[in-house]
């Protein structure tokens, strides 16, 4: 599964992918403001970018799900195919990027396109820009289209990296889901997934069910632990609207998970990872012998990348037509509209909107803290020469009591949580990014305890997206941890 969407700023940004949408200008239209130097990405910047590849379609809907993905009788692939190439020339061109990071197939249910798609993408890729030998290539896969014939297409395409959405190793929670698959199956996927990407496997997991106990999902988790150790990201189910399983259960049919359980299930599963070995790099993901994913790196290290395919969300400079800023952008979502607009302009990018220094360090600010790393001194001062980290945040405030109160920590390494501050990150985001807003721009802001509510260009909950990789998560525990959703884009 995969992200997708963006909060408001205030709230927790919510995206794994590059996912979410929001105003913008129409494709090709001159930008709402006038160009902002770019922060971080001046001429002298790298030009680098991770590459988000959006596959929307699925044999079937789950039950919680509400991404940017269809189900419909047949797939033309061979103009999927043509699509996603011809699109993902144009972006690498106007972006100039020379060197792509990573490259990330998420859905949807990318495990359905053939491997000479994925092939074909990742070949136009690298007939535009450099795509270095051993660059991370991830694919999300369903166990049920995870056969070893399947899997071994993928490795010989260029994939090296598998992320299987598991969910769960108990057949009747994954019926509840809507998951196609079994848990016998889901165990075979991973096998052979790990078997052919050995220290490369991710899995995804969900806790918080209706009726889902402790216990039941620390035995779900261990036996999971038992089928793969590389690296596993927990997402607690969000109940969104529109789905059936949100429907049962505002409608009584199924009770509602007592947020206390919810915070005791997530301490759970870190208490367990922990003690295997594992580093809690981010809320909701966990890797051992190094096994992080660069691509989701790339999103909450605030790195550009560019999406391609219905939906898809990026963040780059359009260096190719004279751009100094960076933009965010989100893709057309219905797959035929946006097959038309490629196939007349080479893209089918529906809106593109100008970040202004202060938008992107209030996004470099909510996602960097999702990591364990934080926001290092060095990453704001690309973004903030002028102001550093010890101006906005040092000073008596907001920042300061959540550090004495044992939430937050400013140090020469930079601002990040502690472990039980991550776990609250969505309840201190709004403090942190009301400080920077006075910070700023002091003459301009309400009075202290009245921050505005900035606009950010992803506020429109839309699934599939993308940034990518597993999924960022949105505000599960007391808003910080969350089911992925796929992460921008599964």
């Amino acid at each position: 599964m995969a992200v997708r969407g963006w909060r408001p700023a205030a709230a927790a940004i919510a995206a794994a992918r590059p996912g979410g949408g929001g105003p913008g200008a129409a494709p090709g239209a001159a930008p709402a403001s006038g160009p902002a130097p770019e922060a971080g990405a001046g001429a002298a910047a790298p030009a680098t970018a991770a590459l988000y590849v959006h596959w929307p379609y699925c044999r079937k809907r789950c039950s919680y799900c509400n991404f940017n993905k269809y189900v419909v009788p047949a797939v033309d692939e061979a103009a999927v195919r043509a699509c996603l190439v011809r699109e993902a020339r144009t972006l690498l061109r106007l972006s100039q990027v020379q060197s792509v990071t990573s490259v990330f197939f998420g859905g949807g249910t990318p495990s359905l396109a053939s491997p000479g798609t994925i092939a074909a993408v990742l070949e136009a890729v690298a007939g535009v820009a450099h795509l270095p030998a051993g660059t991370e290539v991830t694919l999300e896969a369903n166990p049920s289209s995870a056969s070893t014939p399947r899997l071994a297409g993928f490795r010989a395409a260029g994939v090296n990296r598998l992320s299987v959405g598991v969910q769960s190793l108990d057949d009747a929670e994954l019926r509840l889901l809507g998951r196609e698959h079994t848990a016998a199956e889901a165990r075979g996927a991973v096998e052979v997934a790990r078997g052919l990407f050995p220290g490369r496997t991710s899995i995804d997991l969900i806790f918080g069910l209706p009726g889902q106990s402790r216990g039941a999902w620390a035995r779900g988790l261990e036996a999971a632990l038992g089928l793969c150790d590389d690296h596993v990201s927990l997402y607690q189910l969000t109940l969104e609207r529109g789905t059936a399983l949100a429907a049962q259960v505002w409608g009584g049919a199924l009770p509602t998970p007592p947020q206390d359980l919810l915070a005791d299930m997530y301490q759970t599963a870190r208490t367990m990872l922990v003690a295997a070995g594992f580093r809690h790099y981010e809320v909701s993901n966990f890797a051992r012998k190094g096994a992080l994913s660069t691509h989701n790196l790339s999103y909450w290290r605030a790195e550009q990348y560019i999406g391609v395919g219905p939906g898809a969300h990026g963040r780059f400079v359009p260096r190719g037509e004279g751009g100094h800023s960076r933009e965010a952008r989100v893709q057309t979502l219905e797959p035929d509209n946006w097959m038309r607009e490629v196939q007349s302009q080479g893209h089918g990018t529906r809106r593109r909107v100008v970040l202004s220094p202060l938008e992107q360090l209030e996004e470099l600010l909510a996602l960097g803290l999702r990591t364990d790393e934080g926001v290092t001194r060095k990453r704001w001062g690309c973004f903030s020469p002028q102001l550093s980290l010890e101006a906005v945040f040092g000073a008596p405030g907001e920042a300061k009591a959540l550090q004495e109160q044992g939430w937050l920590i400013l140090d020469s390494g930079g601002l990040r949580c502690t472990m039980k501050g991550l776990a609250l990150l969505d309840s201190l985001l709004p403090d942190l990014l009301c400080q920077l807003q006075r910070c700023w721009a002091p003459p301009a802001m309400p009075e202290e305890g009245s921050c505005a509510r900035l606009q950010h260009p992803e506020e429109e909950p839309i699934g599939g997206s993308g940034a990518g990789g597993e999924a960022v998560g949105r505000s599960g525990l007391a808003g910080a941890v969350s089911r992925n959703i796929q992460s921008q884009n599964r």
